[in-house]
């Protein structure tokens, strides 16, 4: 039974969430809460297994209440808001702060039913998906021990982040400069309509363009890459972009793990991975290959992480060369950037 929990002020918006949990048999509504504050309270007394978080809310809204919630109990959060497009830098505020996703808030219909209940299903059944999901292991890459020749293609970062992700990544951006001579390529766990929201905001607050990759795309010196899709993003072996459907029945989409196997498989110059905040394990497997290429690889340290959950798993698997602090990352990526560009073959 999946334990589901909301927060809203709004009765009307309550009771539509109400009856889409109590609509399928396999959740049970625990508590309900009004603002931050009495939600907060609420889970130290009974700590669901997922928070329906709504934004704007009196007393503490709910990117406080996400960020307090995140840090003390352990349990998952998913903003549902009445406009999600409306509010979109509190969403990514909000998923900066441990909210997995978003979503808007399903409308009762004249029929007492509520239009997007399948919506918000689904988005219920991936995250209760993601809290039990093993890590992927995907195809091993040939010659898994030995490093590419360092000709071909550009110097690459590759980032992988979920929940805590959005913030996270505007401050490793930030530290980048404009013209650094490296190409930067993102994967962040986000659903698909959200895609192009966080790729503008990224791009409003990174001093380099960030853009949303496109099939056929290849890695650009200077351009930051985010992945657009629900489907994987993946490097194909003539060092194209592309997506992928496959694997189906990931939790993660896109999964960070087959876009690192990817660049283990047909990447053929200097690449660093890069392992930040998020729920589960996705990206630890694929960081390690990308570490036995001889590749540089990092992950986020556990005290500022907003959920220690995938560098954790980095860490455990002997993945992360450098394990850092968020503050360091984006400086030693500067310094990374600079020394690939200006000396071509320096890898460490």
């Amino acid at each position: 039974m999946l334990k589901i929990a909301v927060v809203n002020d709004s009765l009307m918006a309550a009771e539509s969430l109400r009856r889409v949990v109590e609509s399928v048999a396999e959740y049970k509504l625990v508590w309900t809460a009004s603002n931050g504050v009495e939600a907060v309270q609420r889970c130290s007394e009974h700590c669901p297994d997922i928070i329906l978080m709504d934004l704007i809310m009196p007393e503490m809204d709910g990117i406080e209440a996400t960020r307090r919630i995140s840090a003390d109990f352990d349990c998952a959060i998913l903003v549902v808001t009445a406009t999600v497009n409306g509010h979109a830098g509190k969403v990514f505020e909000a998923m900066g702060a441990g909210a997995l996703d978003a979503v808007n808030t399903p409308v009762l219909g004249t029929s007492g039913l509520s239009e997007g209940h399948d919506v918000l299903v689904h988005k219920i059944d991936t995250i209760a998906m993601l809290l039990h999901s093993k890590p992927y292991r995907g195809k091993r890459p040939a010659a898994a021990l030995r490093a590419p020749s360092g000709e071909g293609g550009v110097p690459l970062i590759a980032i992988g982040a979920s929940t805590g992700g959005p913030s996270a990544l505007r401050e490793v951006l930030q530290a980048l400069p404009p013209e650094s001579g490296v190409a930067i390529a993102i994967v962040q766990h986000v659903d698909e309509q959200f895609s192009a929201g966080l790729t503008a905001w990224l791009d409003e607050h990174a001093p380099l363009p960030v853009r949303q990759a496109r099939p056929g795309d290849r890695f650009e010196a200077g351009v930051a890459l985010v992945c657009g899709r629900e489907d994987h993003l993946v490097l194909s072996a003539d060092g194209s972009l592309d997506y992928t459907p496959e694997p189906r029945r990931l939790a993660y989409r896109p999964s960070v793990d087959v876009f690192f196997n990817s660049l283990a498989e047909n990447h053929s110059n200097q690449t660093v991975g890069v392992l930040l905040t998020g729920m589960g394990k996705d990206g630890a497997v694929g960081l390690r290959a990308l570490r036995e290429r001889g590749w540089i690889t990092l992950a986020q340290d556990q005290e500022t992480c907003a959920v220690y959950g995938m560098p954790k798993a980095a860490k455990e698997l002997d993945a992360a060369k450098e394990i850092l602090p968020l503050g360091k990352i984006g400086p030693r990526l500067a310094e990374w950037a600079e020394q690939a560009s200006g000396r071509g073959g320096e890898k460490q």
